[in-house]
């Protein structure tokens, strides 16, 4: 490799005195509220990493973005890429056993991920701050000298194939490939990116191809240093952060490539102008109008297109969302670009349709484009373009902290953008000036010549010819592909000028205020402070003297034993709060773009109203949402579309994934009361607009109000905010008893059940596990920390027998269940086995595999364990939001109990292995007696594919994979539950929450 002294280095570039790298010398521009140091290097190898050093990270961090993804994969070997991505976790020559990246994670507070992109393949992790050496030594390898085990490749086969299969009726996933098969056939957009067995298996055993020789050719293709970007996050000095960048990935190759593109354009003439008519899996309802657009990267310093984000996407009054709300044609309305990969983009315009909507699907065209005419014909308006630059000024000047693994793994990709080095942090988000001859280039690009769109919809009534004429290859989706009508393009080429649409006016909700008067705070509370406490109403709130930003979060539970107090109640709650929303979104769109937002949401408790952003306009936006939810009319015409929307949503939820109805009907069975989907779409069938004019009065007549304020407020600005909920709603006490909340149903003495029910949509071919393990005592400190510290012990040794070793599925999760009054150990797995087959493996897992652990680990390897656990859960608050949660969360499940996090910590330094041994023995193990299990299987209707029978395994697995194609059976003794409300009539209560300590302790402060 040529010394780093020999190469013509970029501008900002010099040459380190070492001689081992070379230091960028301008300034990175940061933000004003980014407290972290950071600085750019160039290895030898033309590698370019960007260190950060922030002294009070709890976790470091590191990602390593390659300038490659699935558009460069062999047209023979479609998915390779994103197989690569899976294989090179799978051990390397300095580190060759399979789990030893994941395993020294795990034991340090860590963990990892990966992703492959179009034109990029992103790796990430973190780790508890004092192992950040030890991580990066195994992650530098796996760009340097990557095992690729000829029997890991084949079990991360099944895994790809198993993630694809997973995705099959996903609509977002169907569309997305659909959209590349009616691409430019010669242009690798076209292809298939995610793989499954048929093409990287069975099609290149066809051919005589190896693919694990094609994947090593492919890693010595791309996997070059010099189209890699390297970011690395720790407490070290920077100094110190070059040294082991320098030391551990300067070996890297550097194939001095440029990062692969085509030039060919991804839509040729022949592939616009046409519309492909979809049939969804769900009953959505959606037309997509896309245009070929011009890459966006080459333009960071202005980031045109957002002017034409801006003005299509806008929801307020003279915007296309607007217009086609008043015709009762559309629910909602996105637009912007969507990077396609080096040099080409697209600019997406995408609308939710009612049914009125989709029988005017070319109407709602044209509307779209009369709009983009419009913008043509009134230029590039400057009080537009200014206030679109200072928003983007101020969300980056108060930008806050996000975990280090997502913003290592963000700027790594940002990296590979061509910003200027010095601008790496703030190229994203600010604008540079205006040029409004790039602006309207952008608008140029939007003609009615050149764009295609999608209209998807299961009423074939809409399709040319009245059906569905083809089906894709890779994830069968049936569609109809014809030719925009010619009525419809002689509409395009004479527009007329329409007097409802017009430009945006100005925003109102800009903020103006960012003081935050900071003084300097030794100690920052711990709690909130409770202002005020009466019969009616509970107000906490807590000044922001961690962050300092201009922003506050407002959050509100309004408690009505009305609300949930019948699946009925129920639906007219969440129709009275659907509504609110939509009567009020033109309003609240304008403080929506200026970092200002409000959310109104349903629970079983009955609402939580929230204001959230920049402090200087929130009152008014808080104000304004309470005087509607007071004086709201329920419009005839919006309640049917609503209802329409509610009723869609209802049925749409049987064709979610066989995991989540798993998890539901958990949750179903332990909770005290849930309605079910098909409960609640019963009573909405027949209700009326005037229902829910007459019900909403009565929801509101009688409340609990409890809030929180916390952030840029005073305690008196705190108690004006609940004054204006209380006297707006103007609510009459509830009594004490109406306080309690839901509780949870306890297993009874030693437990085995299962509820078996089919996968809802026959055409899903994977089947889902919930199986829990609820335990004594549950609320009890003893408990919690118990079953916390086994989860953290079972997490990795789960992941890598069933997922990695097994393939029993590519959602493999382990972790603990916590619902009010109860608290246990759960697995949930997705996959194409029976879930009969899945739960006899996490017992064998259990019985076998953690046994064995336990048995053999070591005092030292259990402390490690332990340590892990309590760093995870010390970890200190990235923003302001996240420290929002955590009092919020106290507050809204009734204990209060502010010190439960450092209470459990002190805890899990006194559990010992011997108790931890005695308690796997006694509250886990499938065959103790003292163990409560439950377990819901869903069953797919497909038939089960067959799979490798005893003997087929490699080497010194076949005992393994034998033993995990054993027949069966559920353990003996096991309740099949028949009557579900039966089963819950059989079981005692939770104890109801109640506050750990007296309240008013707490306004004492």
């Amino acid at each position: 490799m040529a010394s780093i002294a020999n190469q013509v280095l970029p501008e900002g570039y010099v040459l380190n005195e070492k001689g081992t790298h070379a230091d960028f010398t301008k300034p990175i521009e940061k933000s004003l509220n980014d407290d972290r140091f950071y600085q750019l290097i160039r290895l030898r190898n033309d590698l370019e990493v960007l260190l950060i050093h922030d002294p009070s990270v709890d976790k470091s961090a590191a990602a390593l973005d390659v300038h490659v993804g699935h558009l460069s994969d062999p047209k023979n070997l479609q998915g390779l890429a994103h197989f690569l991505e899976h294989l090179l976790f799978m051990g390397t020559a300095k580190y060759p056993r399979e789990n030893e990246y994941s395993e020294f994670l795990a034991q340090h507070s860590g963990s990892s991920n990966a992703f492959t992109g179009l034109d990029n393949t992103n790796y990430y992790f973190e780790v508890g701050h004092a192992h950040l050496e030890g991580a990066l030594d195994r992650f530098a390898q796996f760009f340097i000298s990557p095992a690729f085990s000829e029997n890991c490749k084949d079990r991360e086969l099944r895994a790809v194939d198993s993630e694809h299969k997973k995705n099959l009726q996903s609509d977002s996933w169907r569309l997305f490939q659909l959209e590349k098969d009616l691409s430019n056939p010669d242009h690798p957009y076209s292809q298939f990116g995610t793989g499954n067995l048929e093409t990287l298996q069975d099609a290149p055993g066809r051919e005589g191809i190896d693919v694990r020789d094609e994947l090593i050719k492919f890693h010595s293709k791309y996997y070059s240093a010099n189209i890699m970007k390297l970011v690395i996050l720790g407490r070290e000095p920077l100094d110190q952060l070059a040294d082991w960048a320098i030391e551990k990935f300067s070996d890297i190759r550097n194939l001095g490539i440029t990062p692969p593109a085509n030039t060919n354009p991804p839509w040729t003439a022949k592939d616009l102008l046409k519309t492909a008519y979809v049939k969804p899996v769900k009953d959505i309802r959606s037309l997509q109008i896309k245009f070929p657009f011009p890459d966006q990267y080459l333009h960071y310093t202005i980031h045109p297109a957002r002017y034409l984000t801006h003005a299509i996407g806008h929801e307020g009054s003279g915007s296309i969302l607007s217009l086609l709300k008043k015709k009762g044609w559309a629910n909602d309305l996105s637009a912007g670009t969507s990077h396609g990969g080096i040099g080409f983009e697209f600019f997406k315009i995408t609308v939710d349709l009612t049914k009125e909507g989709l029988a005017h699907y070319e109407d709602v065209t044209l509307i779209i484009f009369q709009y983009i005419h419009m913008l043509r014909r009134e230029g590039v308006r400057p009080y537009i373009w200014d206030e679109i630059a200072a928003l983007a000024t101020t969300s980056f000047r108060f930008k806050e902290k996000s975990p280090a693994a997502g913003y290592s793994s963000r700027l790594a990709g940002v990296m590979q953008r061509g910003y200027a080095p010095e601008w790496v942090l703030s190229g994203s988000y600010l604008i540079r000036g205006s040029d409004p001859n790039l602006i309207m280039q952008c608008i140029d690009s939007l003609t009615i010549d050149a764009w295609k769109s999608h209209l998807v919809t299961q009423d074939t009534s809409i399709v040319p010819g009245g059906a569905f004429t083809e089906t894709a290859n890779w994830y069968g989706t049936e569609y109809h592909v014809d030719s925009v009508s010619p009525a419809l393009m002689e509409k395009l080429r004479h527009l007329e000028n329409s007097p409802d649409l017009h430009l945006p006016a100005p925003n109102d909700f800009i903020p103006e205020n960012f003081e935050t008067n900071k003084v300097p705070i030794d100690t920052p509370l711990k709690t909130p402070v409770l202002l005020k406490h009466t019969p009616l109403t509970r107000i906490w709130h807590k000044k922001d003297d961690v962050f300092w930003v201009p922003k506050v979060n407002l959050y509100f539970q309004l408690k009505s034993p009305l609300s949930y107090s019948s699946p009925g109640n129920n639906v007219k709650t969440q129709l009275y709060v659907n509504l609110l929303k939509d009567a009020l979104s033109e309003y609240s769109y304008d403080a929506d773009l200026a970092g200002l937002s409000y959310s109104l949401d349903t629970t079983v408790e009955g609402m939580i109203l929230s204001v959230e952003g920049y402090n200087d306009k929130a009152a008014v936006l808080l104000q304004k949402v309470v005087e509607k939810m007071k004086n709201l009319e329920i419009l005839p015409d919006r309640f049917r579309l609503i209802q329409d929307q509610m009723d869609r949503m209802y049925k749409n939820f049987k064709l979610e994934s066989p995991h989540q109805h798993a998890m539901y009907y958990m949750s179903y069975l332990t909770q005290e009361k849930l309605w079910t989907q098909d409960e609640k779409l019963a009573e909405l069938q027949d209700l009326t607009a005037e229902d829910i004019q007459a019900f909403y009065p009565m929801l509101l007549s009688r409340l609990h109000i409890e809030g929180i304020v916390h952030g840029n407020m005073t305690a008196a600005e705190a108690l004006k905010a609940g004054a204006v909920i209380e006297e707006g709603l103007s609510p009459k006490t509830l009594v004490p008893s109406e306080l309690l909340s839901q509780r949870s149903h306890l297993l009874p003495e030693s437990c085995k059940a299962v509820y078996k029910r089919e996968v809802p949509d026959p055409q899903n071919v994977n089947s889902g596990l919930e199986y829990y393990i609820q335990i004594e005592d549950a609320m009890s400190k003893e408990s919690r920390a118990r079953i916390q510290v086994m989860a953290q012990m079972i997490n990795e040794p789960c992941f890598n027998q069933l997922r990695t070793k097994e393939q029993l599925g590519y959602l493999v999760f382990s972790g603990v269940r916590k619902q009010t009054g109860a608290v246990g150990l759960r697995f949930i797995l997705q996959s194409e086995r029976d879930p009969l087959h899945l739960e006899s493996r996490v017992e064998h897992f259990l019985e076998s595999r953690m046994k064995t652990y336990l048995d053999e680990i070591t005092t030292e390897e259990y402390e490690k364990q332990v340590n892990s656990l309590i760093q995870k859960k010390l970890e200190k608050d990235k923003n302001l939001r996240q420290e929002t949660y955590r009092y919020w969360g106290q507050i809204v499940s009734g204990y209060y109990d502010f010190d439960e996090i450092q209470d459990e910590v002190e805890e899990m330094k006194r559990t010992t292995l011997d108790m931890m041994k005695g308690f796997f023995e006694t509250s886990i193990l499938p065959s103790a007696s003292g163990a409560k299990k439950l377990s819901v299987h869903i069953q797919s209707q497909r038939v089960p594919p067959v799979f490798a029978k005893e003997g087929e395994g490699e080497g010194g697995e076949n005992k393994e994979e034998a033993e995990a194609q054993e027949e069966a059976k559920l353990r003996e003794g096991t309740e099949v539950i028949e009557d579900v409300v039966g089963f819950k009539a059989g079981m005692e209560l939770s104890r109801a929450p109640y506050p750990v300590v007296d309240l008013l302790r707490f306004s004492k402060l």
